[in-house]
């Protein structure tokens, strides 16, 4: 069985399209995102619309859950040493998209559950417990299985970072895969990103597109944290407002 892991859209419509070209030539039995599908990017409301059509099951990120439930990030925010200048950035992108995608869209991101588990694989955003908090990159092996063994599967995918990898570890799980981001990459590397399970056998898919289409769009969508945004794109690298 051949599984796709489409994670971290973040609202980019020509990244998207790219990958969904992709996906039909590699021709998976199943597609599962993994989440923070809308918010940031020029069209929330398209992916959203465009994800509900396909009929893909999925997990919420932590992107998600701040729309439905903004106390979610004033908990994250008040547990970080990040400057207030970005959770007030984050706050304002956020209060916007959720005005654009209403409650109908809100209400079924509202129940995209923490974890997708299948017979030989589990997917998350960031870890079983929370969709805001991933182990860092250099994290054991003991950490990795403290966090990911709970679900008592080979292979954990998850994204949240927006770096992928593939990592082979001693425990359970055997091997972690971060799926890395379709729309807003952070290692350096501006292609879209996602994992393809081809039985247990994972590979990371990175797929060149139209950057200066999103951001023109960017350009045009009037949201806030637009210009931010359009930033990470051209480095593919996180950055402050």
């Amino acid at each position: 069985m051949r599984v796709a892991i489409v994670t971290d859209i973040h609202g980019n419509l020509a990244a998207f399209e790219a990958v969904l070209a992709d996906l039909h030539r590699t021709a998976p039995d199943m597609v599962i995102h993994g989440g923070d599908l809308a918010d940031s990017g020029s069209s929330p409301v398209e992916i959203i619309d465009l994800i509900r059509d396909l009929g893909w099951k999925g997990v919420a990120g932590n992107t998600d859950e701040m729309l439905v439930r903004p106390e979610s990030l004033e908990t994250f925010a008040n547990q970080s040493s990040a400057p207030a200048a970005l959770w007030n950035a984050i706050r304002e992108i956020a209060e916007a998209t959720r005005a654009i995608l209403g409650n109908e869209r809100l209400a079924w991101l509202r129940e995209l559950p923490l974890i997708a588990n299948e017979a030989e694989f589990a997917v998350v955003h960031a870890s079983p417990e929370s969709c805001w908090r991933a182990p860092v990159e250099n994290a054991t092996d003991e950490e990795l299985e403290n966090i990911y063994g709970q679900l008592g599967k080979r292979v954990v995918v998850f994204g949240h970072t927006h770096r992928p990898f593939v990592r082979r570890t001693a425990g359970q799980p055997e091997l972690l895969v971060n799926a890395g981001s379709v729309g807003l990459p952070y290692d350096g590397d501006p292609r879209a990103s996602y994992a393809l399970l081809d039985g247990n056998v994972p590979s990371i898919r990175r797929i060149e597109y139209d950057v200066e289409k999103e951001l023109k769009a960017l350009e045009v969508c009037n949201l806030p944290g637009a210009a931010w945004t359009a930033k990470m794109l051209r480095t593919a690298l996180p950055q402050m407002p």
